[in-house]
This record gives C-alpha cells, sequence and structure tokens, in this order.
C-alpha cells in the first residue's frame, strides 16, 4: 500500500473517517469554547458584549471545519444551503490554517522569551498543527471557489481588527505583552498568508483534478 493513500480521496471521504473528524472536531471545538471561558467570561464584563464573538479564535475555526465536514456528509440540496456550505467551507479553511499557524507561533514564541511550557502547550502544538493539516488536505473536496475566499478574508480580517482594537485578542503568554505590536503585524500577515494559501490549494486541485 503506497503512503499516499493516506491522504488519498479514497480514505479521506470515506464517511466513517469523515464521521470520525466530524466527532473530533466537534469535541476539540466544544474544549475550546470552555478553555476561552475565562477571557469570554471578561469580555462580557468589561466590553461591549458583541465582541465576546471575536474572542475564541481558534474553536470557531474548528466550528466551521465541523460544518464544513458535516456538508460533506450530507450535500445540501437547496441553493441557500450550497451557497451557506461554501461560506462555511472556505471559512474553515482560512480560519483554521491562520489560527491552526498562529497558536503554535504564539506558543513557542513566549517559549523562546522564557515561558515554561506545560503538557497543555504541547496538547494546543498537536491539535492545532492538525487543524491546519486537515484544512489544507480537504481544500480538493470542498466545493467552494475562489470567490467565496473574499468573504472568508473579510471575516478573519475584521476578528483581527476587533482583537487588537479592543483588546480582545487571545491573551498571550506574559513574555510576549512588551511585543504587542509585532504580534498584532505577524497576526494580520497570517490572515493575508492564508487566504493566498488556500487559493494556491484551490487552484491545484482544480488543475489537478483531484
Amino acid at each position: 500500500m503506497s503512503i499516499s493513500f493516506f491522504w488519498s480521496r479514497a480514505l479521506l471521504t470515506n464517511r466513517f473517517v469523515l464521521w470520525l473528524l466530524f466527532w473530533c472536531n466537534l469535541a476539540g471545538t466544544i474544549y475550546g469554547y470552555m478553555w476561552y471561558g475565562e477571557q469570554m467570561e471578561y469580555t462580557i464584563a468589561h466590553n461591549a458584549i458583541w465582541q465576546v464573538i471575536f474572542v475564541p479564535d481558534s474553536p470557531t475555526a474548528s466550528l466551521f471545519f465541523t460544518i464544513g465536514i458535516l456538508f460533506l456528509l450530507y450535500p445540501p440540496k437547496s441553493q441557500a444551503l450550497k451557497g451557506f456550505s461554501f461560506l462555511m467551507e472556505s471559512l474553515a479553511v482560512v480560519t483554521s490554517v491562520k489560527y491552526g499557524i498562529w497558536a503554535v507561533s504564539i506558543i513557542f514564541a513566549g517559549a523562546a522569551q522564557g515561558d515554561h511550557l506545560v503538557w497543555q502547550d504541547w496538547m494546543l502544538v498537536a491539535s492545532h498543527l492538525a487543524m491546519a493539516v486537515e484544512a489544507l488536505l480537504f481544500v480538493r473536496f470542498f466545493r467552494f471557489g475562489a470567490l467565496m475566499l473574499i468573504p472568508a478574508a473579510a471575516w478573519t480580517f475584521l476578528n483581527d481588527i476587533v482583537d487588537y482594537t479592543y483588546g480582545v485578542f487571545p491573551w498571550l503568554p506574559n513574555e510576549l505583552q512588551d511585543d504587542l505590536l509585532g504580534v498584532q503585524y505577524f497576526t494580520l500577515g497570517l490572515t493575508v498568508f492564508s487566504v493566498l494559501l488556500a487559493w494556491v490549494f484551490l487552484r491545484l486541485a482544480k488543475r489537478k483534478n483531484i
């Protein structure tokens, strides 16, 4: 059996595998919202309530991907649902790549400046790397086109703007508090990178017809 089987259409679109991914991502989404619980409570108490939507970045990305997998399991019939599924898929790819890379980068940036990593940090590294990888693996199976990257990019940039205008970005390691401007620029640049990478993978999938 070729190693390429492990990222083949035959394996990844198998209904057992799709259901496994659905439940794993759903569990991760729920855990992620619980992880952000304290910051969400703080935001509700100290900021305008609408800003709480922009606090749990990674769990929301995971939620988009979970919905995208559900639409692979049950393809929508109506035009309205098809449009919604395309939006969820584009958001799933862009935000999963963006926040998967972002979280890992921030964890190691904090460690490089003296933050002591514990087992939860390594768990977050593994789970966020998995977010980015699975999103790129599934670009070729999702049905959204390049135009749907526009609303996905708009949402992700809006999230960045709200995060760093109102201070609702994910809490950083103490070692990075004096690097906030650099983190902000990195976050914005990562949004651009994630959108471009999604576009490249879409083009490759279309060219190879896979």
